[in-house]
């Protein structure tokens, strides 16, 4: 690959990477207006198209009332209140099919130009074949609120999370990778840190798929505990940190409280290296990553903050990335 080669695909990367971000955000948005469960079916073709006349909302919303959401959570809502949430749920998938669309063409321009090495073409093949499982659990994960229980379950929605977030680092990572293409491997320290913040935005899908934000609004302490004694009321102990929201959110904060260590000492090590600026930028957005999650939890969850919250985790993401791609 050329130098220009590297860098447009390194630019197309990037742009696909931020879609995905745009999507995370509102994906969260959709589970925090609960309007997640409003398309009862799966049609990636000709879903595509939005309700045409008041004779298509009709249905759609007829559909919808046979939902156990709709009887058990919103018996009241009308077609304009489902509308609010259909609109949501709708750009949500919209933006899957724009992603879709904008990795694959690209990727056919790029390989038919021989502007991509075979390994890099196999890599990005396996994208877009991940891109595809996404959309797929992404329905996986609406079926499971289809049920009895007007809820997704929140394996799924953190399968779901994790997926989209693994795609986005797998973009950034190549790009970085074209625009740096020296050798060396990245630092176990940084790639330490890396790997906590994902797992930390990971444990956030938990977070909100048990609704545990709502549970503990207080900081630094829980409800005045440093462990909440409920913390470990499930037998045996592990299944509290997959079902329990006093464990959930403890491990959540814990992830925090590590990192509130680590990213620190990571930014310190790497003054004066080429990572530096990296190492800033992961500095700077994790102090303000927690102001938002700090500020989230007190508040009581409120939309457009647990919104910024989610976006903020992404970011934050983005930087510990860009941090360990280049601590070589």
């Amino acid at each position: 690959m050329t130098a220009t080669d590297r860098r447009q695909v390194a630019a197309w990367l990037f742009l696909c990477a931020a879609l995905v971000f745009v999507m995370i955000v509102v994906g969260g948005i959709t589970r925090l207006t609960e309007s997640g469960l409003s398309i009862v079916e799966w049609q990636p073709l000709v879903g595509a198209l939005p309700p045409l006349s008041q004779a298509d909302w009709e249905l759609l919303f007829q559909k919808y009332r046979a939902t156990p959401q709709f009887l058990k959570a919103f018996p009241d809502m009308d077609v304009e209140g489902f509308k609010t949430i259909f609109w949501w749920e709708y750009i949500h998938r919209l933006l899957g099919r724009v992603i879709g669309i904008v990795f694959l063409l690209p990727w056919l321009w790029f390989l038919v130009r021989r502007q991509l090495d075979r390994p890099l073409a196999w890599k990005l093949a396996g994208l877009f074949v991940l891109g595809g499982l996404q959309g797929a659990m992404g329905w996986y994960m609406v079926k499971s609120g289809l049920v009895e229980d007007p809820r997704v379950s929140h394996f799924r929605l953190t399968a779901h999370l994790g997926l989209a977030l693994a795609i986005f680092c797998a973009e950034m990572w190549i790009a970085i990778g074209l625009l740096q293409p020296e050798g060396g491997r990245p630092r176990g320290f940084a790639l330490l840190v890396l790997g906590l913040v994902y797992l930390m935005a990971l444990s956030g899908g938990f977070v909100a798929g048990l609704r545990a934000g709502h549970a503990y609004n207080t900081f630094p302490l829980m409800r005045g505990y440093l462990v909440p004694p409920e913390t470990f009321m499930l037998e045996p102990w592990w299944r509290n940190f997959l079902w329990n929201p006093a464990a959930i959110q403890l491990a959540h904060r814990g992830l925090f409280w590590l990192l509130l260590a680590l990213v620190p000492l990571l930014w310190w090590t790497l003054r004066g290296t080429r990572a530096s600026l990296a190492a800033n930028h992961l500095l700077g957005m994790f102090f303000l990553q927690g102001g938002l999650g700090i500020a989230t939890v007190m508040m009581k969850v409120p939309v457009p903050l647990a919104a910024a919250h989610q976006a903020g985790a992404v970011l934050l993401l983005a930087c510990a990335l860009w941090t360990a791609r280049t601590s070589r």
